[in-house]
C-alpha cells in the first residue's frame, strides 16, 4: 500500500534491502504472516491463495483515510462505513482475469491434479476480488487502458493518474550511437524473445538488459548482433538509454514507465502499439507503433523507424516525458485526496467529487 503523510504501511512482504537509500528505508512498515512463512519474502507469489485471508487481518480502524495501491489483493482491505479508501490500482488480478488461459498455458496447468486446484484458486480470487469493489470508495487507475479494465470487471468508473517517472535520472543531451536497446524482466508477457528473434534477423545491432526465468530460452534465440547484458545497474541502463538509436518495447503493459524514462532520455520509442504505450508515446513525434507482436510487424515498425529517424528531435521527446514528473504526481494525488477527503466528511460522495475535479491534462 502507499505512503502518504507519513503514515505506516501495511504490505503483504517487506524486504529493507530494497529500499535502502529511499524514502522508504525508515518507514513503519506492517507485513502479513506470509513474511514469516518459509520462502515467504523470496517466492511470496506460491502464496497467492492465502493473500486475500490475509489483506483482511489488517487492522486500519485508527485510521480515517486509507490509499491502497493494489496490482492484486490490496484494494480488499478491510474498512469501516466511517473511513475512506481511496485505491491505486495498477491493473485487476491479471493472472485471474485477462490472462487467465495465458498464465494456466505458460505454467503448464492447463490439464491434471494441479491444474485443476489452480483453476479452482483462481476462481476463488476472482470472485473475492470482484465482491471487494464495494470496499473502495474512490478507484484511481495508473492509465485509460487501466480505468477502462476496472469498469469491465468490477463496473465502477476511475479518475486516471498517470505514475510518477524520476525522469531527472536521465540526459537526453548525448549523441545517438548505432545501436537499438530494450531492458525488462524476462517473462513471456514482456515479449523479449520476440525483440531479440526479430533484430536477429534484421542483422541490427541489439543491446538487451535484464534477467529472468526466459533468459536461456532468450540467449538461444540471439545472434552475433545482440548482446545480452543480463542485470545492471540503475546508472548503466540510463547510460544505455541516454546513448542508443531507439528503445525497443513490445509488452502489453498497463501502462509501462521504462518507455517514459526512455523518452526522458530522448531516446525515440519503437512501441507495441496496444496498453498504456498508446498514452505514452505519440506517433511519428516521440516513436513508432507496431501492430501486432509478431516478428513481421516489428521489422516494418524498425524499417518505418529508420525512414524517419531524422524527424525524431530528442529534445522535443524530453519535453514529452517531463509531464509525468514526480512532481506532478504529488500535486495531482493531493488534489484528488484532499477532493475525496472533504467530500466524506461533507456527506457527499467521494467518487463523485474526484471525478468532477478539474486536474490538468497531459
Amino acid at each position: 500500500m502507499l505512503a502518504t503523510r507519513k503514515a505506516p504501511i501495511y504490505t503483504m512482504v517487506y524486504k529493507p534491502d530494497d529500499f535502502k537509500g529511499t524514502p522508504l528505508e525508515h518507514a513503519e512498515v506492517h507485513t502479513s504472516a506470509i513474511q514469516h512463512w518459509p520462502k515467504g519474502v523470496s517466492n511470496y507469489r506460491t502464496y497467492l491463495p492465502f493473500m486475500p485471508y490475509q489483506i483482511e487481518q489488517f487492522d486500519l480502524t485508527a485510521y480515517d483515510t486509507v490509499v491502497s495501491s493494489s496490482h492484486a489483493v490490496a484494494k480488499g482491505v478491510l474498512v469501516g462505513a466511517g473511513q475512506l479508501h481511496v485505491s491505486y490500482v495498477h491493473s485487476p488480478i491479471r493472472y485471474a482475469w485477462d490472462l487467465y488461459q495465458q498464465y494456466l498455458r505458460e505454467a503448464n496447468l492447463t490439464s491434471g491434479v494441479k491444474a485443476t486446484l489452480a483453476k479452482v484458486a483462481l476462481h476463488y480470487i476472482r470472485l473475492w476480488d470482484h465482491s471487494t469493489a464495494n470496499r473502495v470508495d474512490v478507484f484511481l487507475a495508473n492509465s485509460e487502458y487501466v480505468a477502462k479494465r476496472i469498469w469491465r470487471t468490477y463496473r465502477r468508473p476511475a479518475r486516471v493518474l498517470y505514475p510518477p517517472v524520476d525522469v531527472d535520472r536521465f540526459d537526453h543531451t548525448r549523441p545517438r550511437e548505432d545501436f537499438y536497446f530494450t531492458m525488462s524482466r524476462f517473462v513471456p508477457y514482456k515479449k523479449i524473445d520476440l525483440i531479440v528473434e526479430t533484430f536477429t534477423r534484421l542483422g541490427k545491432p541489439l543491446i538487451v538488459i535484464g534477467a529472468g526465468p526466459d533468459f536461456d530460452k532468450v540467449k538461444a534465440l540471439a545472434g552475433p548482433n545482440v548482446q545480452l547484458l543480463g542485470r545492471q545497474s540503475d546508472e548503466m541502463v540510463a547510460d544505455h538509454m541516454a546513448r542508443c538509436k531507439a528503445f525497443v518495447f513490445a509488452a502489453d503493459e498497463d501502462f509501462g514507465i521504462v518507455p517514459v524514462e526512455a523518452q526522458a532520455a530522448g531516446a525515440p520509442v519503437i512501441a507495441y502499439g496496444k496498453g498504456g504505450s498508446l498514452e505514452t508515446v505519440v506517433p511519428d513525434r516521440t516513436g513508432v507503433f507496431f501492430g501486432q507482436q509478431s516478428i513481421e510487424s516489428l521489422s516494418r515498425a524498425v524499417e518505418l523507424f529508420e525512414s524517419q529517424a531524422g524527424q525524431f528531435d530528442a529534445a522535443t521527446i524530453r519535453r514529452h516525458a517531463e509531464k509525468f514528473r514526480p512532481e506532478r504526481f504529488r500535486a495531482q494525488f493531493a488534489a484528488i485526496l484532499e477532493a475525496a477527503e472533504t467530500a466524506k466528511k461533507n456527506g457527499e460522495d467521494p467518487e463523485k467529487a474526484v471525478l468532477a475535479l478539474h486536474l490538468e491534462a497531459l
